[in-house]
């Protein structure tokens, strides 16, 4: 085929070049930058509470002076175990401006697994709300791990006063943390200062500003080190997709969780970077995302395929919800062909499929804003973002001419490394031509002769079937046009004879009837021999991730424990 780097240089479908460098940045530069252009533009808005980039400004130096003066400094790990509230945005760039580096942890976690990422991290400070979903696990872990302290912010007081009911809500779950501990801090006393210290000086190409773990597809969860570079590059890299950039208000609904690498760069720093504002919700929920879709009429939402099934089935949901949405990006998981046309039908916006991992900061490739969008593809590489497929046996040479291969990938997003994991970055690093430090994705992939790249399916997720190679995301799309199918998800279980099989499970759309055993003759006619699945399972629901995206390897650990 066309060599794909030629293509991008030639017949490039997103805005500018693709060949685009990025000087190095830290990401308190580029957040001092918009706060001093407009200190009074809203950056954030909580349920109707807006902050501007000056008052946010203000609330990070005084993080960054309050954890100075609790001798904390330069490289030291600190955490924050917090939803989407304005406490979050303060302490990530105050603890940015301070020279240390942030660890994200999901406040779904476990008392063991917080803990297991703390004493992995080396974190020494928790950042966290006086929430009974989220202060009990701090204050154990508190006590099992290495942590020294946490600071503990109140809900109640980021919410304007007409939300009484939110407000209720939040109190009723609030909860009073130990008093006279010296461990413990509350938020309010962390920022009773002048914020008038010094900021760190920070090498945006070397310091580390982000620690952010994996999902554990693949085992243990590994921290992926992100410089300030890696971030500010691909909050960059993300702004010049949009071509309307300058030319339109950007307001953009931040409903995916800020913990989760995707929103931190799509969401947080990319808006950021535009001086745009962003309407915050705590969680995803449908009905209240509609709510404030009304309310607000943001013209972008990033967001998981499964969040946008959500929308279209919530009840009272209407078309003119969504009349200021131009762009929604799906991320995280394969956007069935079917949704994107409902939604965009639905809709009027775009709803554009792209493609990252933790380990490049959030984006590597996406269909264009305009233009031509491919269906079941990621789209072409952004900016500065090189891509390749080698052999999925041995990464150091090109898969055999017209077969898929192991996306490679190399650009200034990519990570630095794994914490403390000189083991797994061997593993995850491949040379390339002479060229080092391309990251191997894991995933298989083909490039068209338009340079759009198409995922067929993950390394560790093929399905070893009597010696051929079956992969299950191929089965899946097959799945989505049934008719009855509303979501699917195909795992690989032990069988004597072949040494496995494919197994379908799926859950329908809301009023269709179909049995498992009629869904399987259906597929299966639909399939090569040797991709024939065993059987089809109609279920309720399939499990899913934190951020909403259906998860293989927790319905393969379902259906293997209940064997």
């Amino acid at each position: 085929m066309t060599d794909p780097e030629h293509v991008w240089r030639t017949a490039y479908r997103h805005p500018g070049k693709w060949d685009l460098s990025f000087p190095p940045a830290s990401m308190v530069e580029l957040f001092e930058q918009s706060a001093q252009a407009h200190p009074d533009a809203p950056l954030l808005d909580f349920m109707g509470r807006r902050y501007s980039y000056g008052e946010t400004l203000d609330g990070a130096n005084r993080v960054a002076c309050g954890l100075a003066a609790l001798g904390y400094g330069r490289g030291d790990r600190i955490g924050l175990f917090l939803p989407n509230v304005p406490h979050y945005v303060a302490a990530y760039y105050g603890i940015l401006k301070l020279g240390a580096t942030v660890v994200n942890f999901s406040p779904l976690y476990s008392v063991d697994e917080l803990a297991a990422q703390v004493e992995d991290s080396g974190t020494r400070l928790l950042f966290t709300l006086s929430a009974s979903a989220l202060l009990p696990t701090a204050l154990k872990v508190l006590e099992q791990s290495g942590l020294e302290r946490l600071v503990v912010g109140s809900i109640a007081g980021a919410l304007p006063p007409a939300k009484s009911l939110f407000y209720r809500w939040f109190r009723g779950s609030e909860i009073t943390p130990r008093p006279h501990d010296p461990r413990i801090l509350a938020f309010s006393e962390l920022i009773h200062n002048d914020g008038a210290c010094a900021p760190a000086a920070i090498d945006p190409e070397h310091d580390l500003a982000l620690i952010q773990y994996t999902g554990g597809t693949t085992g243990t969860p590994k921290g992926a080190m992100l410089t300030h570079q890696n971030l500010s590059a691909n909050a960059r890299q993300v702004s010049l997709l949009d071509p309307e950039l300058g030319k339109a208000q950007d307001r953009i609904l931040g409903v995916l969780p800020f913990f989760h690498v995707f929103a931190n760069t799509c969401v947080l720093n990319r808006t950021v970077l535009t001086g745009g504002e962003i309407v915050m919700l705590p969680r995803f929920n449908a009905k209240q995302a509609l709510a404030e879709l009304r309310r607000t009429r943001p013209r972008a939402m990033p967001g998981v395929p499964t969040m946008y099934q959500a929308l279209l089935d919530a009840p009272g949901m209407k078309p003119d919800d969504f009349s200021s949405l131009r762009f929604c990006i799906s991320g995280g998981a394969p956007l069935p062909q079917q949704l994107k046309e409902h939604f965009e039908q639905v809709s009027g916006a775009r709803l554009i499929e792209g493609y990252g991992l933790s380990e490049s900061s959030g984006v590597v490739s996406t269909n264009p804003y305009e233009g031509l969008n491919k269906p079941g593809t990621i789209g072409q590489p952004i900016a500065g973002t090189r891509v390749r497929l080698v052999d999925k046996e041995d990464p150091t040479r090109p898969p055999p001419p017209g077969e898929p291969g192991e996306i490679v990938v190399s650009g200034p997003q990519i990570m630095k490394g794994y914490w403390n994991r000189p083991d797994a970055d061997a593993q995850v690093f491949v040379e390339v031509d002479g060229e080092g430090h391309w990251l191997r994705t894991g995933d298989v992939g083909t490039i068209d002769e338009d340079g759009y790249i198409r995922i067929v399916d993950r390394l560790k997720d093929m399905i070893a079937v009597g010696g051929f190679k079956v992969f299950p995301s191929q089965i899946e799309q097959v799945l989505y046009q049934h008719p009855a199918v509303k979501e699917a998800l195909v795992i690989g279980l032990p069988d004597a004879y072949h040494g496995e099989l494919p197994h379908a499970y799926v859950t329908l759309n809301e009023g269709a009837k179909a049995e498992g055993p009629e869904i399987c003759v259906w597929l299966n006619g639909k399939l090569g021999k040797h991709e024939r699945v065993a059987g089809v399972v109609v279920r309720e629901s399939l499990p899913k991730t934190m951020i909403g995206k259906l998860s293989r390897k927790d319905l393969l650990a379902e259906v293997r424990g209940g064997a």
